[in-house]
Protein backbone atom coordinates (compact mmCIF):
# COMPACT_ATOMS: atom_id res chain seq x y z
CA UNK A 1 0.00 0.00 0.00
CA UNK A 2 1.49 3.50 -1.17
CA UNK A 3 1.25 6.79 1.32
CA UNK A 4 -2.74 7.94 1.50
CA UNK A 5 -3.45 10.89 0.30
CA UNK A 6 -6.77 12.79 2.66
CA UNK A 7 -8.39 15.99 1.51
CA UNK A 8 -11.45 18.27 1.10
CA UNK A 9 -13.11 17.81 -2.51
CA UNK A 10 -15.14 21.05 -2.26
CA UNK A 11 -16.79 20.67 -5.68
CA UNK A 12 -17.94 17.11 -5.11
CA UNK A 13 -18.85 17.73 -0.96
CA UNK A 14 -16.91 14.76 0.43
CA UNK A 15 -13.80 13.77 2.18
CA UNK A 16 -11.55 12.06 -0.18
CA UNK A 17 -8.89 9.09 0.73
CA UNK A 18 -6.84 7.90 -2.00
CA UNK A 19 -5.30 4.74 -1.83
CA UNK A 20 -3.50 2.65 -4.43
CA UNK A 21 -4.78 4.62 -6.64
CA UNK A 22 -8.43 4.52 -5.62
CA UNK A 23 -10.55 6.57 -3.92
CA UNK A 24 -12.70 6.03 -0.38
CA UNK A 25 -14.98 8.97 0.42
CA UNK A 26 -17.72 10.69 3.19
CA UNK A 27 -20.18 12.88 1.54
CA UNK A 28 -21.29 15.69 3.84
CA UNK A 29 -23.53 18.81 4.00
CA UNK A 30 -23.16 21.67 5.24
CA UNK A 31 -26.16 23.87 6.61
CA UNK A 32 -26.44 27.62 7.06
CA UNK A 33 -26.08 27.39 10.85
CA UNK A 34 -22.04 25.40 9.80
CA UNK A 35 -23.74 22.15 11.25
CA UNK A 36 -22.15 19.13 9.01
CA UNK A 37 -23.78 16.73 8.25
CA UNK A 38 -21.91 13.11 7.41
CA UNK A 39 -24.50 11.37 4.82
CA UNK A 40 -22.40 8.55 3.13
CA UNK A 41 -19.25 6.50 3.89
CA UNK A 42 -18.17 4.55 0.41
CA UNK A 43 -14.91 2.32 0.23
CA UNK A 44 -13.83 0.84 -3.39
CA UNK A 45 -14.10 -2.97 -3.27
CA UNK A 46 -10.59 -3.37 -3.77
CA UNK A 47 -9.75 -1.71 -0.48
CA UNK A 48 -12.45 -3.35 1.77
CA UNK A 49 -11.11 -5.05 4.58
CA UNK A 50 -8.09 -3.24 5.20
CA UNK A 51 -9.34 -0.56 7.42
CA UNK A 52 -9.66 2.03 5.07
CA UNK A 53 -13.30 3.31 6.01
CA UNK A 54 -12.17 3.72 10.04
CA UNK A 55 -9.60 5.60 8.67
CA UNK A 56 -11.00 7.92 6.55
CA UNK A 57 -13.31 8.40 9.03
CA UNK A 58 -11.24 9.02 11.48
CA UNK A 59 -9.21 12.00 9.76
CA UNK A 60 -13.04 13.64 8.68
CA UNK A 61 -13.90 13.68 12.56
CA UNK A 62 -10.42 15.22 13.02
CA UNK A 63 -11.05 17.88 9.86
CA UNK A 64 -14.57 18.49 11.96
CA UNK A 65 -12.64 19.27 15.10
CA UNK A 66 -10.38 21.38 13.96
CA UNK A 67 -13.32 23.70 12.58
CA UNK A 68 -15.05 23.58 14.91
CA UNK A 69 -18.28 22.55 13.55
CA UNK A 70 -21.62 20.64 14.88
CA UNK A 71 -21.72 17.27 13.65
CA UNK A 72 -24.85 15.51 12.82
CA UNK A 73 -23.41 12.08 11.92
CA UNK A 74 -26.26 10.70 9.32
CA UNK A 75 -24.14 7.75 7.77
CA UNK A 76 -24.81 4.69 9.83
CA UNK A 77 -21.08 3.65 9.36
CA UNK A 78 -20.11 6.93 10.91
CA UNK A 79 -22.39 6.78 13.94
CA UNK A 80 -21.42 3.11 14.69
CA UNK A 81 -17.81 4.36 15.07
CA UNK A 82 -18.68 6.93 17.11
CA UNK A 83 -20.85 4.69 19.68
CA UNK A 84 -17.38 2.72 19.57
CA UNK A 85 -15.09 5.78 20.58
CA UNK A 86 -17.19 8.04 22.76
CA UNK A 87 -14.48 10.52 22.68
CA UNK A 88 -15.44 11.40 19.46
CA UNK A 89 -19.41 12.53 20.95
CA UNK A 90 -18.10 15.89 22.22
CA UNK A 91 -18.75 16.99 18.50
CA UNK A 92 -22.24 15.75 18.46
CA UNK A 93 -24.49 18.90 17.10
CA UNK A 94 -27.41 19.62 19.94
CA UNK A 95 -29.95 17.11 19.55
CA UNK A 96 -28.05 14.58 17.91
CA UNK A 97 -26.66 11.41 19.61
CA UNK A 98 -25.25 8.03 18.15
Amino acid sequence: MTEDSFSLNETKNRFELEVDGHIAFVEYIINKENTIYLTHTEVPKALEGKGIGTKIVEKTLEYVKEKGYPLAPMCPFVAKYMRKHPEWQTLLAKGYNV
